[in-house]
């Protein structure tokens, strides 16, 4: 699906698709999660389907440096084979022993870990048995202070940014521009969106239903079929989706699932947010968020819940002055620019 984006920027697109493996499951992105064995599994049995084709790209390509996404473990697992530099791009909060305090893992997941050990040495083996030089399920799924890094975040809202060293380049969100601009039609517009993933009809018609007796604007981006709200009142609007950049642009305030480009997109825009987190990540960037001031946590999918946290958000300043301050942060980095010329850098070393 990106391959025309791809192609349009100037890169080759070299496609992965007939390169399968079987694994009971592998598209439950929601196990992933939750089971570390699952996921271990998941990410040698993908590493290994596309060995040999990596293998013969990178003596064909001779590459200087290669990138991949922090989740995207075969890139840097590649990399480590074939003795290549690497960068690796996280579009989340970066992690160390420090910032991963924020991801609240309780007693019971460090129990699931140890109990999935022997499973997770297998697919270690399996790694090592194909040249990857790891020792562990660590070396593949964290980074250190040196690994190069880019970060698509400020220094100012990444948790415990003074603990990371200067490998570590914090570059800002990647915000595109508004195609099709929204029309403000109330003095207040309210933006909903929970991403595609979350469900949770009734949150959805508890907004509507309170929502509905106020004189606001509200905007509720559904990921998937809408049809199912009948009569909606006239202040509110449901789409499948939006342009989300077109819509926080004019927004108030936005109910967010605390998704990593949803909060940085939404405070870019000026706009404080009500935190609504479903996984670890997203726990860790509404708790930033919250620390900062420039949100505050929805405490249920109560109706009365919902108009407490935006009525919150709407009439206290302090809220929308901790969301300038985090958009300032994000202005003022070195955005492509700085990405581009660390990757020069990480490549002339080589």
């Amino acid at each position: 699906m990106f391959r025309q984006k791809i192609e349009d920027a100037g890169a080759v697109f070299i496609s992965c698709d007939g390169y399968d493996f079987e694994m009971e499951d592998k598209e439950n992105a929601d196990r992933v999660g939750k089971d570390k064995a699952f996921a271990s599994e998941l990410l040698v049995s993908s590493t290994l389907a596309l060995d040999e084709m990596s293998s013969e790209w990178i003596r064909k390509i001779n590459p200087d440096v290669i990138v991949s996404d922090s989740v995207a473990f075969w890139g840097k697992l590649t990399a480590m084979k074939h003795g290549l530099p690497y960068v690796c791009s996280t579009t989340t909060f970066a992690f160390n022993k420090y910032s991963a305090k924020y991801m609240n893992h309780g007693f019971m997941e460090t129990v699931k870990m140890l109990l999935a050990m022997p499973r997770i040495g297998h697919q270690i083996k399996r790694l090592q048995e194909k040249g990857y030089p790891v020792k562990g399920f660590l070396d593949i799924v964290q980074n250190d202070n040196e690994t190069n890094t880019i970060v698509y975040t400020s220094k100012y809202f990444q948790p415990c940014s003074e603990t990371f060293s200067d490998l570590y380049h914090f570059i800002g969100p990647s915000i595109r521009p508004v195609v099709h601009p929204v029309e403000k039609k109330a003095e207040r517009c309210v933006y909903i969106s929970m991403g595609t993933v979350n469900q949770n009809r009734t949150f959805y018609r508890n907004c509507v239903s309170v929502l509905g007796k106020t004189d606001w604007q509200v905007i509720i981006s559904m990921g998937t079929n809408p049809e199912h709200f009948d009569d909606l009142p006239g202040n509110i609007e449901v789409y499948e989706s939006v342009d989300q950049m077109a819509v926080l642009s004019i927004a108030d305030a936005f109910i967010t699932h605390c998704g990593m480009n949803s909060a940085s997109e939404g405070l870019y825009f000026q706009t404080p947010l009500v935190l609504f987190p479903q996984t670890p990540e997203q726990e860790a960037v509404a708790k930033r968020t919250e620390e900062l001031g420039a949100g505050i946590r929805l405490q249920s999918i109560s109706e009365k819940d919902v108009m407490a946290a935006l009525t919150a958000v709407l009439d206290d300043p302090k809220y929308r002055e901790a969301a300038i301050r985090v958009s300032d942060s994000f202005k003022t980095c070195g955005g492509f620019a700085e990405a581009v010329a660390f990757l020069e850098s990480v490549a002339e070393k080589h």
